[in-house]
């Protein structure tokens, strides 16, 4: 590596830690071998990095509210037992979870008796 390139690497570095941007500072060299590799311009090599500030942010966040929550127990769709539920439309609930009607703009009815699930109305 060119003495300038270290000089500038460090630089970066510096900056991107000053800036509060920890996962562009870890990541900035690998995106940078990556994208010389792949011929990425200038404003790819950055859209790279920024993608993936947000996402680990995103993650972090997420991570916190959960904290916050005070689940008792982590429960995720994966680990639902269907077989408890047979009524439960199994592949409906989990063409919901990929929440496409969000992407489509279309409104999502729960309809149902007490106690079975649905959140409640604020």
């Amino acid at each position: 590596m060119k003495k300038t390139e270290t000089r500038s690497t460090v630089l970066l570095k510096h900056h991107l830690k000053a800036l509060r941007l920890p996962t562009m500072t870890a990541e900035c060299e690998k995106v940078a071998r990556r994208c010389a590799a792949e011929d990425v311009d200038h404003l790819g090599f950055l859209l790279q990095l920024c993608e993936l500030e947000l996402i680990e942010r995103e993650r972090r966040a997420a991570g916190r509210r959960l904290k916050a929550a005070r689940f008792p127990t982590a429960k995720t769709l994966e680990a639902f037992d269907f077989t408890a539920a047979p009524t439960l439309n199994k592949p409906l609930v989990l063409e919901l979870a990929r929440c496409d009607f969000v992407e489509r703009r279309e409104n999502l009815l729960l309809v149902g008796g007490p106690g079975t699930g649905k959140p409640r109305p604020t």
